[in-house]
């Protein structure tokens, strides 16, 4: 008796919220085997660990991985530690700067930690390709070369647009491709997921799997998430991002800021609401029936009872309403004691309200600082011990200075 669901009941779940399947036929044949040997399909998914930082828009591959984990399969977390040191040149018009091995083993770690969010350790295999490219030898690097040529590379579009405009292409950038294929021999992939704007480094594997005469890897694709300010990309670089680690009010308040055209493309790729209750909640925009301003508000819950807990939705709600409905401060905030004079932007750093000095001159220079409900406008603002005051900066966080 198989372990499995049925293969229609598998693909149905698999294909929701995905880009492209290619081919889908092979991909029914080795669910059909699965089902028929009990044995588990390998599935990949190769991460870049010179971005720690995890997002929603990170989310949407990572939950894609632990679908097939819940359909009884083997997930593989592949971190590219090596292949981070040469620096992926998809989508970038320069060359990428490369970093160390010490560095992506540090980033790898924090990787790790916030996609258990997501994933099941049940069925989880977490390998490093340092472990096996680290120790190719030259001779191995030229065969593997020889598997690929100029012409097919030159057909990936930011190599092509970079060759017309003159842009140099060091000759390391295209290595990439062909490192992070064979890892996909290495592992002997079944199928391996990633963004669309993997899809010509997934192709690349299948293809050397094919001459190394192997099963080629089915390739599933994924979208890439808008961010919260609906023109590029989710990341951090552009503050527009919704963090796995976020708290629930952030996650909250982030959701409420998107544009009314992101609501559809949110609920299909970063929820897990049912088909229907998704066609219901198109069908209400196409038609204008539901307010948007409410349908971010289901959006924000589901979200924050995904990566939280439903409480945690019920609560973050409620503390967005007394703060920007009612425009009270939160009963529950975290307290500073200050015992002699310290500067304000030294204060914020401290506690976490800004990532560095440099972001607190900023949101200060915004007005987006404000002590006791008063805007700051001083950058070289010192605080002096004396009364107790609250500081707010940007619209969530929130501090009680103990003086």
């Amino acid at each position: 008796m198989s372990t499995f669901a049925p293969v229609k009941e598998q693909l149905d779940l698999i294909i929701r919220g995905t880009d492209e399947v290619i081919p889908i036929e092979e991909l029914e044949q080795k669910l059909t085997k699965s089902l028929e040997t009990d044995v588990p399909l390998q599935v990949k998914f190769g991460c870049d660990p010179s971005r720690p930082d995890l997002h929603i828009g990170h989310g949407v591959v990572l939950r894609k991985l632990r679908h097939f984990q819940d359909l009884g399969h083997e997930a593989v977390l592949l971190i590219g530690d090596f292949t981070a040191m040469i620096g992926d040149p998809t989508g970038r018009n320069k060359t990428r700067p490369q970093i160390t091995l010490a560095e992506t083993k540090e980033n790898a770690q924090s990787y790790i930690d916030q996609a258990s969010i997501i994933l099941s350790n049940e069925n989880l295999t977490i390998v490093y390709n340092s472990d096996w490219l680290g120790k190719m030898d030259f001779s191995e690097v030229i065969k593997l070369s020889s598997k690929y040529t100029v012409a097919r590379m030159l057909e990936r579009d930011d190599f092509t647009k970079r060759y017309q405009d003159g842009v140099p292409i060091s000759i390391h950038e295209f290595l990439y491709p062909l490192a992070q294929g064979y890892d996909s021999v290495h592992l002997k992939s079944d199928v391996e997921l990633g963004g669309t704007d993997q899809k010509f480094n997934l192709l690349v594997g299948r293809d050397l799997q094919k001459e190394a005469g192997q099963n080629p890897q089915v390739i599933i694709t994924t979208p890439i998430l808008e961010g919260t300010d609906g023109v590029e990309k989710m990341s951090k670089s552009y503050d527009n991002y919704i963090g796995l680690t976020d708290s629930p009010s952030e996650i909250y308040g982030r959701t409420l800021s998107i544009p009314d055209s992101l609501i559809g493309r949110y609920f299909e790729f970063a929820t897990e609401i049912s088909s229907e209750k998704l066609i219901a909640i198109k069908d209400d925009l196409e038609q204008g029936v539901s307010n948007p301003r409410d349908l971010k508000r289901e959006l924000a819950r589901e979200l924050v009872a995904l990566y939280h807990n439903c409480d945690a939705a019920i609560t973050a709600e409620k503390e967005f309403d007394a703060l920007f409905i009612q425009k009270d401060e939160p009963d529950d905030m975290p307290e500073y004691t200050l015992t002699e004079s310290e500067k304000l932007i030294i204060v914020m750093v401290k506690n976490g309200m800004v990532a560095s000095n440099g972001e607190g001159k900023r949101m200060i220079t915004q007005g987006g600082v404000r002590i006791d409900k008063e805007k700051v406008g001083d950058i070289h603002l010192v605080i002096e011990p004396g009364e107790n005051v609250v500081l707010k900066v940007g619209k969530r966080k929130f501090l009680r200075i103990i003086k």
